[in-house]
């Protein structure tokens, strides 16, 4: 009761205006309310960074008027080191932010405006350079939002539901859609009336799928404004960036089109070749920041003993992580991943004289949603000695299965990818980056689905890839590894170890700039030369 009865203290309290500043002010005297949402790194490191900023811009060219937007305590830290960057450039910026700590819970009012006081304090300290805007309005907005916006806001709403709870079928009376929707609504009033207002020449924000980070990407390109959207993958030194995309769609077609059938030379493909035996090791390799897998390869028929695998075709159907940003929206002719996991495990069913191999995504040992091994087993309960499942948590290689299987089903992971690499026939059934190259199958439909796979399933060997399809999954694997990902000096996790070894005057000195101008220049929406870029390489 005691706990409750502060809560309506709080709510009735940050309805009036200042009380929550000045409680801030003087009893905490400028500190972060919560460990969850602190800029300290960012604090420490501001003074330094907008003084070096500050006359690097007395050499700099006026250039563009740029709007940065960020929410959460790590994006906010982020972005402002980037603001600073494009200011220290000459760039015209303004950073736009929201102080939640949290996307799924719900915060009283008075504490979010103690956590606004204190990163507008925070802030401040980028002044002049870059004007720091808070998005958390003094009383709700009650401007009317265009329709298509509005249908952007709900599409949002459902992402940031699926992504949360980690489900493909969402309840829109739950009390996290509403909450989502809530808050996306309010930023999409707030960034739509601000924008028209102050209409940038580029809008910069970070992933542009979910959360109030996608509703702005939404409002600004329904306004018509250039957008880059950016995220980060496993290589240190490397951003991923998308104009007038969302990057988590990982949109290739413009490096394909450049790469134009060329050749890998030896040296690129030795290179990958390392890279995809690390992969298969589960070893680090170079500025990759993580391992693929935890058990050791062992080969393919080490594994076919281990797991009573006989001679029969072997079919591998590699799960994505369910509520990943890479799988949300990806249905081709499926409603959802699940539905197409449920049809496909429902077809094999019936089919004994074929080996069906489920290898579900080391990844879900670190998620709390639907698993695809209770989808698989929504369907059969005990499974026939055919088809075989491998949970996340055994030590199985996947690589082992891949050099196994002949036959891959996937629905966006890169395993798919990498099947091919193997000459393993794949069937691709979601919308990935990979899709459409000319080493997968790619049916649109549910008859051209079971079709196709009724087809290959006849006689496998028929169907696997030729020497040429083989070389272009490499060459696409190279550049999709190698050169998608563009250099950037900062990365999202330890941005500010990474700053203390490359600070502001190091990245925009000459040298600086010949490694990573080019990216800074398409973040502010400049296209990527890919043309350039590979014909650099050769």
């Amino acid at each position: 009761m005691r706990v409750a009865g502060k809560q309506v203290i709080k709510q009735f309290l940050g309805q009036i205006p200042f009380t929550a500043e000045l409680y801030w002010l003087l009893r905490q005297g400028g500190k972060p309310i919560q460990t969850r949402f602190t800029l300290k790194h960012l604090q420490t490191e501001l003074p330094e960074l907008v003084t070096q900023a500050a006359e690097l811009r007395k050499q700099a060219a006026p250039g563009k008027k740029v709007f940065v937007f960020a929410t959460l305590h790590y994006w906010i830290e982020h972005a402002t080191l980037l603001g600073v960057s494009l200011a220290a450039q000459g760039h015209n910026v303004t950073l736009g932010y929201l102080p939640y700590a949290e996307w799924r819970e719900q915060i009283n009012r008075f504490d979010l405006r103690r956590q606004n006081a204190y990163a507008r304090k925070v802030l401040s300290g980028a002044e002049p350079l870059v004007e720091a805007v808070s998005f958390l309005p003094a009383r709700p907005s009650v401007v009317r939002l265009p329709e298509d916006v509005m249908e952007a806001v709900r599409l949002v709403s459902n992402y940031d539901t699926q992504y949360t709870l980690q489900v493909e079928e969402i309840d829109t009376k739950s009390e996290i859609y509403n909450l989502r929707l809530e808050r996306n609504t309010e930023i999409a009033r707030n960034v739509y009336t601000y924008l028209k207002a102050n209409r940038p020449d580029v809008v910069i924000v970070p992933n542009g799928t979910i959360q109030e980070l996608g509703v702005v990407y939404r409002v600004a390109r329904y306004l018509g404004i250039t957008t880059t959207t950016y995220e980060f993958g496993d290589q240190r030194q490397r951003i991923w960036l998308a104009q007038n995309a969302e990057v988590m769609r990982q949109e290739t077609d413009k490096l394909w089109a450049a790469h134009n059938g060329h050749k890998l030379s030896d040296e690129q493909l030795e290179r990958m070749r390392s890279l995809f035996m690390a992969r298969q090791r589960g070893a680090l390799w170079e500025n990759f920041a993580r391992r693929w897998q935890d058990t050791p390869a062992q080969g393919g028929q080490q594994v076919r003993a281990e797991l009573g695998l006989d001679d029969r075709p072997l079919v591998l159907l590699a799960t994505n992580v369910l509520g990943d940003s890479l799988t949300l929206g990806r249905q081709v002719f499926s409603a959802s991943m699940a539905e197409w996991i449920s049809r496909t495990v429902q077809y094999f069913a019936g089919r004994p004289e074929i080996q069906l191999v489920i290898r579900v995504h080391p990844g879900e040992v670190l998620t709390h949603g639907l698993s695809m091994a209770d989808v698989v087993r929504q369907v059969l309960p005990r499974l026939p000695e055919h088809i075989r499942l491998i949970g996340p948590k055994e030590k199985v290689n996947t690589y082992d299965l891949v050099e196994a299987a002949d036959l891959g089903l996937v629905y966006t992971t890169t395993v798919g990818m990498e099947m091919a690499m193997y000459g393993v026939p794949v069937i691709v059934s979601g919308e990935t980056h990979y899709r459409g190259r000319g080493f997968t199958h790619d049916p649109d439909s549910w008859v051209s689905y079971f079709k196709l796979l009724g087809a290959i399933l006849v006689k496998p060997e028929v169907y696997r890839l030729t020497r040429e399809q083989v070389e272009s999954a490499w060459e696409y694997a190279y550049h999709f590894f190698f050169n998608y990902p563009r250099p950037f000096p900062w990365h999202l996790v330890r941005v500010w170890e990474d700053y203390r070894s490359r600070p502001l005057g190091t990245v925009l000195s000459e040298e600086g700039l010949s490694q990573y101008g080019a990216t800074f220049r398409s973040l502010l929406g400049e296209p990527v030369d890919w043309k350039t870029i590979l014909q650099a390489q050769e």
